[in-house]
């Protein structure tokens, strides 16, 4: 069973039905062992970084996420909440990733950017199969810089983390459950790992 963390950051009914539809059991939960006992974790979030972590931490649910044994994805905010500290709200963060997230400033792009957007330099088996220079669905406002744990990039501003990777935790700023045939295949490949 796959546990979708629930807590109060909006798109989890999209990522339920992104995983239905490649025939994936899940629940939506904020319940710390049915978190601690999913084969796989599924941590997305579409918010603002500092609610976010106040409603995380005050269920210590801050503290479930970072202790998981099992593979774990963020999606979108869960990446910026996964990484040391965000320029939105001033927020402290999880610090699986050592990176700072940021706000886009362009005078010319608007920010966010929504849309469509490619991918590449792929170094992770959440890639397994795609053609390089996939393009997928990204909203955003804030991006995680190129570090060394980045293991796919994409452009917008300026070249950014599009994924990153460290021990068990997986983590992309796109949307894969809103990005057709791409983000099944990378849904599928987190389902698949060990």
């Amino acid at each position: 069973m796959i546990a979708i963390i629930k807590y109060n950051a909006g798109n989890v009914q999209s990522v339920q039905y992104a995983l239905q539809r490649i025939g994936a059991d899940s629940i939506v939960t904020d319940d710390e062992a049915a978190i601690r006992n999913a084969s796989k974790v599924i941590f997305p979030g579409v918010g603002h970084a500092n609610a976010a972590m106040e409603y995380l931490r005050e269920r210590e649910l801050d503290k479930v996420i970072v202790s998981l044994q099992q593979p774990v994805l963020g999606i979108c905010l869960g990446l910026q909440l996964l990484c040391n500290h965000s320029e939105e709200g001033d927020t402290t963060c999880m610090g699986i990733f050592d990176t700072e997230v940021k706000l886009f400033e362009s005078s010319n792009l608007k920010i966010p950017q929504i849309g469509w957007n490619n991918i590449y330099d792929y170094n992770s088996v959440l890639f397994s199969g795609l053609n390089e220079d996939a393009f997928v669905y990204t909203v955003h406002s804030y991006y995680a810089a190129v570090n060394n744990e980045t293991v796919a990039k994409t452009d917008y501003v300026l070249p950014y983390s599009a994924a990153l990777q460290k021990d068990n935790f997986y983590a992309v700023q796109f949307h894969p459950e809103k990005s057709g045939k791409v983000g099944e295949t990378i849904l599928k490949n987190f389902i698949q790992l060990p």
